[in-house]
């Protein structure tokens, strides 16, 4: 690792997210994962000269190996923070057109337990959720919650 950085400490970074928009979480996750992605293909190129002895390629891939790492709890994290807000997560990335994601690497991840919100739409990812979103009734039940709670907060009026 470079001597002139020193990476954000876990606690810092979860402090730091905590006042982010829900959408800055999840591009903050895809960016990480797009990072992880060119570390890991960086590793398969190093390799064939770490193979070969060069000492310099060997000690790089275990940097990134650290920095991946990094990365990977970042994103877990990420979700804790998601998931705090009442949110889902999904740990699926998007997928391109011929079904891979982010080219073809495969990243070791850990496998994190999703609790989910009750209402959510039925999909086959991830514990009766379909892309993060609430189903029809679910929503609406919130929004009256929401509604409910404003109006015995205040009568005077509706204020944006």
């Amino acid at each position: 690792m470079s001597s002139n950085s020193t990476p954000i400490h876990p606690h810092r970074f979860a402090e730091a997210i905590q006042d982010l928009p829900l959408s800055n979480l999840h591009f903050k996750a895809a960016e990480l994962r797009n990072s992880i992605a060119h570390l890991h293909s960086s590793n398969q190129q190093l390799q064939l000269f770490a193979d070969e002895g060069d000492h310099d390629c060997a000690e790089a891939i275990k940097e990134n190996m650290e920095v991946m790492d990094r990365m990977e709890n970042r994103i877990v994290l990420l979700k804790v923070e998601v998931e705090r807000r009442g949110y889902p997560w999904s740990d699926e990335e998007p997928r391109k057109a011929n079904g891979e994601a982010n080219g073809d690497r495969e990243v070791n991840r850990r496998h994190v337990h999703r609790n989910t919100p009750q209402g959510a739409v039925d999909g086959p990812e991830s514990n009766g959720l379909h892309g993060g979103r609430l189903g029809d009734e679910e929503l609406s039940r919130r929004l009256r919650e929401q509604l409910d709670e404003a109006g015995s907060e205040d009568e005077a009026g509706v204020h944006l």
